[in-house]
């Protein structure tokens, strides 16, 4: 699937660590480990709202469309 999930950039650029966001939305650092390493098959809405309020960031800075062919080289596929 061609969706990249941006998530370690949007931390990088706010200084945030995954567990800071993890105890700030009340979900658990495994849960949000899988969104972040791209492993997740779906995403809430609410979940999405959260993470975009708190990083104070658009939904399309966090989920982008790559094409097949760089999908495979991002992943390593």
């Amino acid at each position: 699937m061609p969706i990249v999930i941006n998530l370690d950039v949007m931390l990088a650029k706010r200084k945030m660590s995954l567990t800071e966001l993890s105890e700030k939305m009340g979900i658990t650092l495994a849960n949000l480990s899988i969104l972040k390493s791209g492993k997740a098959k779906a995403i809430r809405f609410s979940t999405l709202q959260a993470i975009c309020e708190i990083l104070q960031c658009q939904p399309g800075d966090l989920i982008e469309y790559v094409g097949d062919n760089e999908y495979k080289k991002l992943m390593r596929i």
